[in-house]
């Protein structure tokens, strides 16, 4: 394949820049939208055909036993509109985190930074249980919040948080502050600044991160299930119940189609928006845009965001932490030292150290599939800048790449297991299963992250390096790469981080003698007993500081002149 793109370069430059424009974006599409259909549309498909003609006749009936159901409207209802709450909730009160982020230089800003990803791959289930000893009943709030709406707001915000404060951050941080400051200087009111100038400049990215917090809150599983209690179900709950336990796999195939749609209708809608409300933008480094506190309200602006976030996450993930080393015996080590056996559980499971390296090496798998599948795709998406690069062609594209944040991950780990497990496509013991499984979840998220910054592009660099006689691989290796270079950092960051805390579909294809570790922290949950929960907090507080460990370094080695978080 590289040794052919300077044979296709050649036969292309005798042709239109507008047709070879639409030939290498096409070109480009191809491998994200191929990984998609082998390994996202057939399992789905599979296990959707199986629930509606199990004996091959179509089951169109129980889309009627569906909709006519009061209690399954009432879930499709709830779930709409949590979602939308939870996705207007987190981006008002992560805003102003994006803006101290992009804008001020403090202390510690570069390991705050990194940490914020932390509560974000940790799994539902271990954070849902921090949780309940915050705002559950005999709490440290003093506040039982444990089944009402409230309890899944927050939990929704404390995961989404970073996705806002990080993708919004990152755009902002490149908006010239000399565009601020002249409006202020002719007198507008800081309200005004925002409205007129700094806000037509970050909506999209604004666009881009409530469209991956929507999808997410509208998929919620763990939350749900143990903060909601039974009067709050979403679909991914109810088709999982279906799934599991009543083994209705009509209904849950409806469902599942259900949540489809929607997700395609918001994504489609999310498209549109943001490719309305783009602009270009003049690139700056961090060190132009940001600048030390040296105003009370900057200062004011600081304090109050460290302390939301010490509120909402190191209250929670403190008390996972302190639990980690109380032990039965007192204050200690104990859990951890635990780690290395298997003890409390079946022999057949390796010491549940073991899912550290396994954990590791699934990640780095899923981020480099998901890192070279996600810029060809966002390159296919925006195109070079030209009027042809916002077509029909753009947004289905775009549209089809986000739709497996949408789907159930029972669907999915399911479709897995039936399609992959026989020939011709026989993983089911291949290494590349889990990390296949992991790379289709991080994609949409390094196509939400590089196309933004793609579009950033003056289309008009691209133009003069091709009139000086660069190929389009050139242009792309030496336009579009270093200048989406932060982009691609945080791409990183956000793939290597959603491997390492995947549970969902990874509960279904982890193999006993290779468990991840979230699957390791599952299991030692699903033991009775103090020493197994002990095991488990331990195991989540490595997960913690690794997390934040991989992330610090990702951004560290993040290409010259970026961002200096």
């Amino acid at each position: 394949m590289v040794g052919a793109l300077p044979l296709m370069d050649a036969a292309f430059e005798s042709r239109g820049g507008t047709h070879r424009s639409s030939v290498w974006r096409l070109l480009a599409a191809t491998p994200p939208l191929a990984f998609l259909g082998v390994f996202f549309v057939w399992p789905v498909f599979a296990i959707l055909l199986r629930g509606l003609r199990p004996n091959g006749v179509w089951n169109l009936a129980a889309f009627g036993d569906v909709f006519s159901d009061p209690s399954m409207r009432r879930v499709l209802w709830f779930t709409l509109w949590e979602s939308i709450a939870s996705t207007v909730l987190c981006v008002i009160v992560a805003l102003p985190a994006a803006a101290m982020f992009a804008r001020l230089r403090f202390r510690g800003k570069r390991l705050l930074w990194s940490a914020l990803l932390v509560p974000f791959v940790l799994p539902t289930v271990v954070v849902a249980v921090s949780m309940l000893g915050v705002i559950g009943g005999g709490g440290l709030a003093g506040v039982n919040l444990n089944g009402t709406v409230w309890a899944i707001l927050i939990a929704h915000v404390f995961f989404n948080y970073a996705v806002v404060v990080r993708t919004v951050g990152a755009t902002w941080s490149t908006i010239d502050p000399r565009l601020e400051e002249s409006a202020r200087i002719l007198g507008a009111a800081p309200w005004r600044v925002f409205a007129d100038i700094t806000w037509p400049l970050i909506r999209s990215s604004v666009a881009a991160a409530a469209s991956i917090v929507f999808l997410f809150s509208f998929t919620s599983f763990g939350i749900v299930l143990i903060l909601g209690g039974l009067s709050h179900r979403t679909l991914e709950v109810e088709i999982y119940d279906q799934t599991a336990k009543f083994l209705h796999l009509d209904i849950a195939a409806v469902l599942a189609i259900v949540q489809l749609v929607v997700v395609v209708v918001i994504l489609m809608w999310f498209g549109r928006s943001q490719r309305r409300r783009s602009v270009l933008l003049e690139q700056r480094s961090a060190s132009e845009t940001e600048r030390s506190a040296e105003t009370p309200l900057q200062r004011w602006l600081i304090r109050s965001n460290i302390l939301f976030m010490a509120v909402l996450f190191g209250i929670p993930l403190g008390l996972l932490v302190v639990r980690s080393f109380s032990t039965p015996n007192g204050w200690g080590f104990g859990f951890y030292q635990a780690l290395a056996d298997t003890r409390g559980g079946s022999t057949s499971f390796v010491p549940p150290i073991d899912a550290v390296g396994n954990s590791l090496l699934f990640a780095l798998m899923a981020t480099v599939v998901a890192l070279a599948l996600g810029f060809c795709a966002a390159w296919a998406i925006v195109g070079d800048g030209s009027d042809v690069s916002d077509s029909r062609f753009s947004r289905w594209t775009d549209t089809a790449l986000m739709i497996p944040l949408g789907t159930s991950a029972v669907t999915v780990g399911f479709g897995f297991l039936i399609v992959f497990d026989e020939p011709p496509l026989n993983l089911r013991s291949s290494l590349w299963l889990i990390p296949i499984a992991h790379a289709i979840v991080a994609l949409p998220f390094v196509v939400r992250l590089l196309v933004p910054g793609l579009r950033s592009i003056d289309p008009r660099l691209r133009e003069a390096a091709s009139m000086l006689g660069a190929s389009p691989r050139r242009v792309w290796w030496t336009i579009d790469v270093p200048i989406v270079g932060r982009a691609l950092a945080a791409a990183a960051g956000f793939a290597f981080a959603i491997s390492l805390g995947e549970f969902g579909a990874t509960a279904f294809l982890a193999r006993p003698d290779r468990p991840t570790m979230p699957i390791a922290i599952y299991r030692a949950l699903g033991r009775p007993g103090d020493y197994n929960f002990g095991q488990a907090m331990a195991m989540s507080t490595i997960l913690m500081v690794l997390t934040i460990v991989v992330i610090t370094v990702i951004d560290r080695f993040r290409p010259a002149g970026v961002s200096e978080f």
